[in-house]
């Protein structure tokens, strides 16, 4: 169950951010009026906030999952060469 809702969350987030993005687009055209662009400033800035929980969400998940079995985190920097 856990895992549908991890993948509905990732499916939201990849969302969000696709629409974000067409956002960026329309205003960096400067073709919207301005009552447009406000209302499109105002969608980004709620997926942006929608965005960064989604990934702090994540973060938290992450530390939880590399959590020692003594409690203690393991935190290090990522490396793309890890394999692990």
């Amino acid at each position: 169950m856990a895992e549908a809702k991890d993948t509905a969350s990732i499916a939201d987030f990849e969302k969000s951010l696709d629409e974000l993005e067409k956002l960026v687009r329309d205003l960096e055209q400067g073709e919207l009026s301005l009552e447009q662009s406000l209302s499109a400033f105002e969608r980004g800035v709620k997926l942006t906030r929608e965005c960064q929980q989604a990934l702090k969400s994540a973060e938290q998940r992450v530390e939880q999952l590399i959590q020692s079995s003594d409690g203690t985190l393991e935190t290090r920097p990522f490396s793309p060469d890890d394999n692990a």
